[in-house]
C-alpha cells in the first residue's frame, strides 16, 4: 500500500467503492485521513461498510462540511455526459475533486529515496489500442533485466495498493484517459502514447476532449522522455509539442507501425517483421519480431516498439531487450493463441472491442473463421469492409448480430446469437490452415460483465470441445 500523504488529520470523501476506491480509503487512512465514503451500488456499499468504511451519502445536504477532497473512482462521469451529482456539489462546497492517480503521485516518492543507489522510476502507458499489451511488454522487459518491476493502474493492481517503492523500482503503470483526465498531479519518468482512435467519445465530449484528455500526461505530466507513437496525426501533433518544448529531438522517441521514420531525432518503428532502431540519421539496432509467436501482426509489433523504446530509456542494451521480447509469454485475452488444433489456430483477441482493435486482429491473420458481435459501437463494422476478403465466414452473436450481417452483405456469415454456438459451428467448419479468431469489435455488456468473462467462456468452450473425442 501506499499511504497517502498530504491528508493527514483531514477530512476526504471517496466516491466509488470499487478496484480502485476501496483502496483509495485504506491509503488515505494509513497517511492519517478521516474518510467518508459512498457508492450508489448496494452491493458495492455493502461490502464496504462490512471493512468497517464510513458511509455518508454525499448527494445530501451536509455531507461535505469539513471536507478538504474528494476522490472519484475512474468510471464515474466528472463532466460528459453529465457530472455525477456528488461531484456537482463537490463543486458548489468548493472541495477538490482527484483521483487515486493523482493521490500517487503525491505520495509515491518519500524522503527513503535519498538512500537508494538508483531512483525508482514511473513509466505510464496511454492511447486507445495496445496499452495493456505494451504495459506488459515493457514489465516483462525491465522483470528479466533484473529490475523490481510492478505494474498497476487500469491493469493489474489499483495505484495505491502498489507496494513502496524499493531501489531501483520501476512501476509500469496502464492509464486510461478516465484517469487522466481527472488527476490533479501527473509525474511520469516515461510517458507512451501509442495511437488513438474514437472510443469513449461521450465521457469526452468528443474527439478532441479525448485527445485532450491523454495528452495532459505529457504536456501536465512534463516526463523526461516521451514515448509517442506518430501513425495518427494526434501523436505527430503530441511529439512535436514535446520536442519543441525540450528544445531538443533525445526526449521523444517516435514509434511507427509499417513505415521508416526518417529526420534527425530518435525513432523505433517496425517494418515487414522487424523492429529498427534509428538515432541521429543511422540505424543502431534491429530485431526480427517475426518469429515471436506471441507478438503476431503490425499492431503488436507496434507494441513491442514501444515496449523497447522505453526499455532503451531507462538503460537496456537491444540485445537484452530482444532476448527479453522472445521470452514474453503473451496477455490474456490480447490476440492470445489459445490453442492449435488439426492444423486450426484459435485465437483470443475478447479486448478488441472497438472497430480499431479488430481491424487490427483481422489483419494478422489469414482464412479466418471471424466470431464478432455484442454491444454495438458507433459506426458499426463498415470501416472494416476492406477486410472482409480476409474472412472465409463470420459468425454473429449478441446485439450487433443482425447490423453486422447487413453490413458483411455477400461475405459468408451466420447469425449464431450466442458463444457457444458460435464456436461449435467455427470449430466443425474451420479446415487446416483457418485461424477462429474472436474479436467481436463491440462491448461485452449485452451478454458477459466484461471482455474478460467474455474471452474466459471463448476459450474454455474451445478447449472443451477440442478434449472431446
Amino acid at each position: 500500500m501506499i499511504p497517502v500523504r498530504g491528508y493527514a488529520g483531514h477530512r476526504v470523501a471517496v466516491l466509488g467503492l470499487g478496484r480502485s476506491g476501496l483502496p483509495s480509503v485504506a491509503a488515505l487512512e494509513a497517511g492519517g485521513a478521516e474518510v467518508i465514503a459512498w457508492d450508489d451500488g448496494a452491493a458495492a456499499r455493502e461490502k464496504a461498510g462490512a471493512e468497517g468504511v464510513r458511509l455518508i451519502d454525499l448527494t445530501k445536504p451536509g455531507a461535505w462540511d469539513g471536507v478538504a477532497a474528494l476522490i472519484v473512482s475512474p468510471g464515474i462521469p466528472h463532466l460528459y455526459p453529465a457530472p455525477h451529482p456528488a461531484i456537482a456539489a463537490a463543486w458548489d462546497a468548493g472541495v477538490a475533486v482527484d483521483n487515486d492517480i493523482g493521490l500517487f503521485f503525491r505520495s509515491f516518492a518519500t524522503p527513503d529515496w535519498d538512500a537508494f543507489a538508483r531512483p525508482p522510476r514511473v513509466v505510464c502507458v496511454t492511447g486507445s489500442n495496445g496499452k495493456s499489451t505494451t504495459t506488459a511488454l515493457i514489465a516483462h522487459v525491465m522483470t528479466a533485466a533484473g529490475r523490481p518491476t510492478q505494474v498497476g493502474g487500469n491493469f493489474g493492481r489499483g495505484v495505491l495498493d502498489l507496494d513502496p517503492a524499493t531501489d531501483g523500482m520501476v512501476v509500469v503503470l496502464e492509464l486510461s484517459s478516465y484517469q487522466i483526465d481527472l488527476a490533479r498531479a501527473l509525474q511520469p519518468d516515461i510517458a507512451v502514447f501509442t495511437n488513438l482512435s474514437p472510443d469513449h467519445l461521450d465521457r469526452h465530449g468528443g474527439m478532441g476532449g479525448y485527445f485532450a484528455a491523454k495528452r495532459r500526461l505529457f504536456t501536465q505530466g512534463g516526463p523526461e522522455r516521451s514515448v509517442i507513437g506518430v501513425d495518427e496525426n494526434e501523436g505527430r501533433f503530441l511529439a512535436n509539442v514535446m520536442r519543441e518544448e525540450a528544445g531538443t529531438g533525445d526526449p521523444v522517441i517516435t514509434v511507427s507501425s509499417g513505415r521508416k521514420l526518417g529526420g534527425p531525432g530518435w525513432s523505433v518503428f517496425a517494418r515487414k517483421g522487424f523492429l529498427a532502431e534509428w538515432r541521429r540519421g543511422r540505424q543502431v539496432a534491429a530485431i526480427d519480431l517475426r518469429p515471436m509467436a506471441t507478438l503476431p501482426g503490425a499492431h503488436n509489433h507496434q507494441n513491442a516498439c514501444c515496449a523497447y523504446a522505453v526499455a532503451r530509456g531507462l538503460g537496456l542494451g537491444p540485445k537484452q531487450i530482444e532476448s527479453a521480447l522472445a521470452t514474453y509469454p503473451g496477455l490474456a485475452h490480447r490476440s492470445q493463441l489459445i490453442a492449435t488444433w488439426n492444423g486450426i489456430r484459435v485465437v483470443n483477441d475478447s479486448k478488441a472491442t472497438n472497430v480499431d482493435a479488430a481491424e487490427k486482429a483481422l489483419s494478422s491473420f489469414e482464412r479466418i473463421r471471424w466470431i464478432a458481435g455484442g454491444r454495438p459501437k458507433e459506426g458499426g463494422i463498415d470501416a472494416l469492409r476492406p477486410l472482409f476478403g480476409r474472412v472465409a465466414k463470420a459468425y454473429l452473436i449478441g446485439e450487433a448480430a443482425m447490423d453486422f450481417a447487413a453490413t458483411l452483405g455477400d461475405t459468408p456469415h451466420e447469425i449464431s446469437g450466442a458463444m457457444d454456438r458460435a464456436v461449435a459451428a467455427a470449430l466443425a467448419e474451420a479446415v487446416p490452415g483457418d485461424t477462429i479468431l474472436l474479436a467481436p469489435a463491440c462491448a461485452s455488456f449485452d451478454q458477459y460483465s466484461s471482455f474478460e468473462t467474455r474471452g474466459t467462456h471463448f476459450e474454455t468452450l474451445v478447449r472443451q470441445a477440442i478434449a472431446t473425442p
